[in-house]
């Protein structure tokens, strides 16, 4: 049996977070049909994992042009364009009705475990380019599917893969067997049980983001509140030293949101509710009685702790791309000619110059890593940015070149994006307007690196 026309395919996106329900609604635009696979149980469930999370953007900077173009039929309204939502305001009051809106086009419970040209692994030349897709999924009950598709867009983010403890980029010795005493997210301090778990206790914090910054605030605020509970306090260990930047714009930050952010955990530092420990480099994590000890590579010792965070940001699970044909950088390992323009070394989410499918091509024809995880290891994601992609792309796909390599995006300048806002202070951020997002790992940020991204 010959396979159909590759364009009476659907395009496979994989992931129903922002960035990928986005690319559906662009591509129902263009008259494509999409089809999103969500291996969680809901769409935005990475973005769900971090409800509590507010982000330094405002809703009239998450919101996708044809998203909403979608959802106005239905008698959507937009909230307040200069308000902050949380991960879970986003989740519910956008996320939710766009994929009601898309429908059958949505399927949750579907895991991708391969990616595969039609009857060619990655070494096989002959007629590559001319086969469609094949994508391989496992669905919530364990049963097995193989879909066919004409284009891949992989929009499913690197909040399942958090970077370990150790400085070389491997878990450090003794991290797995104290896995029980060591989180890679930022806590929902609200919720009672996770409030019990860090009050009253030390805490160790790595990370030097945005979401670093998050977590400084919050064990703050939580033992100003809870000054009877003696013993809450944060160690916070940073890889290199603190300088004038540590802490992001402050005041002058042209995003106040984020600028509040990395005010709120200097004034952590500030009121000792937080020692500071410079270029620290965790290589093992060793059991004292109840508590661990962090030991750095130059021998180091700190003081035992009851729990650690580790923030030290995300990286791109790649495994069932292997057969197909990526042109990665080495470093970053993101696409090799977007890499130089989101180098961390050398940019902030504000000086990415906005690219699309240029950018974002690869050796294999018609697939596309966006969002989030088009960016490997680099934390400055924006939503924005991931929008503008992913409508580059749609215009592609649909033959519409002029289109997909028009510039429809002006990003906002000035500190260091990729992290969220503090839950518990929206009104001082609202007052003044603007932001950017990323996954809130690097919260993004959005920026939890939220699939995809905030």
């Amino acid at each position: 049996m010959n396979a159909p026309a590759n364009t009476e395919l659907p395009v496979v996106v994989i992931g129903a977070g922002p960035i990928g329900l986005a690319a559906a609604a662009h591509l129902v635009d263009q008259g494509i049909e999409p089809l999103v696979l969500e291996a969680g149980p809901a769409v935005g469930s990475a973005v769900r994992e971090w409800s509590h999370v507010r982000l330094f953007s405002t809703w009239g900077e998450v919101v996708d042009p044809a998203a909403e173009k979608l959802l106005a039929p239905t008698g959507w309204v937009k909230p307040d364009e200069a308000t902050y939502p949380t991960g879970g305001d986003w989740a519910e009051q956008y996320l939710q009705p766009l994929a009601a809106v898309l429908g059958e086009h949505v399927r949750v419970g579907a895991r991708v475990t391969g990616v595969s040209r039609l009857g060619r692994d990655r070494v096989v030349d002959a007629d590559r380019e001319t086969q469609p897709f094949t994508v391989h999924i496992t669905h919530a009950d364990g049963s097995e599917e193989r879909l066919i598709a004409r284009a891949v867009i992989d929009a499913s983010g690197t909040w399942s893969t958090p970077s370990p403890i150790g400085g070389d980029g491997l878990p450090a010795l003794g991290e797995r067997s104290a896995a029980d005493r060591i989180s890679y997210r930022v806590p929902d301090l609200k919720d009672p049980a996770v409030r019990a778990r860090y009050a009253g206790k030390r805490t160790a914090v790595i990370g030097s983001g945005a979401s670093a910054f998050t977590a400084l605030a919050y064990l703050a605020d939580l033992a100003d509140l809870a000054k009877g509970e003696e013993g809450t306090h944060a160690t916070w260990i940073l890889r290199r030293g603190i300088s004038g930047s540590t802490f992001g714009g402050g005041e002058a930050d042209q995003l106040p949101a984020r600028g509040a952010l990395g005010l709120a955990a200097k004034a952590a530092v500030d009121n000792g509710y937080a020692d500071a420990v410079t270029g620290f480099r965790t290589t093992a994590v060793e059991k004292s009685a109840d508590q661990l000890v962090l030991v750095a590579e130059d021998g180091r010792r700190l003081d035992p702790v009851d729990e650690v965070i580790v923030l030290t940001g995300f990286r791109p699970d790649l495994s069932f791309l292997d057969e197909l044909r990526l042109g990665l950088d080495e470093r970053l390992q993101a696409p090799t000619e977007l890499a130089p323009l989101i180098d961390p070394n050398q940019h902030s989410c504000g000086t990415v110059y906005p690219h699309g499918v240029n950018e974002l091509s690869h050796p294999e024809k018609d697939v596309y890593l966006v969002g989030m995880k088009s960016y490997g290891r680099a934390p400055t994601f924006l939503a924005m940015t991931g929008y503008e992609q992913v409508r580059s792309i749609a215009a592609h796909l649909a033959g519409d070149h002029e289109a997909a390599e028009r510039v429809e995006l002006t990003l906002p300048e000035t500190g260091v994006c990729g992290g969220a806002g503090l839950f518990d202070q929206p009104q001082a951020a609202e007052e003044t307007g603007g932001g950017c997002c990323a996954a809130p790992t690097t919260l993004t940020i959005g920026a939890p690196a939220s699939s995809g991204g905030c």
